[in-house]
């Protein structure tokens, strides 16, 4: 079967993160400049091979003084590390629709591997006759095991920023 490429539509994607603030709220961000793709045999996902890459510095959580913390050396350094990968090394049909993606995200200067729950939406043509796919991509990492370390102690006890990042991904691909 012939390998298909399916290309981002990044006016209709997006990249969003949420980690909790003082213990008791979560802040939410995106990273506003990337890109991905997936390669596929014909149009069966079952086999699907995913690429994404994201620009550190295209973070945007709606404050700049907290952007500019981010991209310092306490958090992503992207000075020094600009880009945030990921690789697929499977994607595993659970269900209808329901599928597990593993692989190999790189941050920091730091490659683990990863597990995400993916919620595959199908495909569609859109009204000017492009084939069209969606997923939704969620999951958690904790950020210290990408070096991620930076903290700050609550007078009242716990820390300012915390571990656990959730990952809330909203992802559609164009059929090349």
């Amino acid at each position: 079967m012939a390998t298909t490429k399916w290309s981002i539509d990044t006016a209709h994607s997006e990249i969003g993160f949420k980690v909790k603030h003082m213990m008791f709220t979560n802040v939410s961000g995106n990273f506003e400049k990337f890109d991905a793709s997936i390669e596929t045999d014909g149009d069966n996902f079952e086999t699907a091979q995913f690429e994404f890459t994201g620009d550190i510095d295209s973070i945007s959580t709606g404050n700049k003084d907290r952007d500019s913390h981010l991209l310092s050396a306490d958090f992503f350094d992207a000075s020094q590390f600009p880009k945030i990968n990921f690789k697929s090394t499977s994607f595993k049909k659970l269900n209808e629709g329901e599928y597990k993606l593993t692989g190999d995200l790189t941050l920091h200067g730091i490659t683990k591997p990863v597990t995400l729950d993916v919620e595959f939406g199908g495909l569609a043509k859109d009204p000017w006759g492009n084939t069209k796919t969606g997923l939704s991509v969620s999951g958690k990492i904790n950020r210290k095991d990408w070096g991620l370390n930076w903290n700050s102690a609550l007078e009242t006890g716990g820390v300012l920023v915390g571990e656990e990042v959730k990952l809330q991904i909203e992802l559609q691909f164009i059929k090349q």
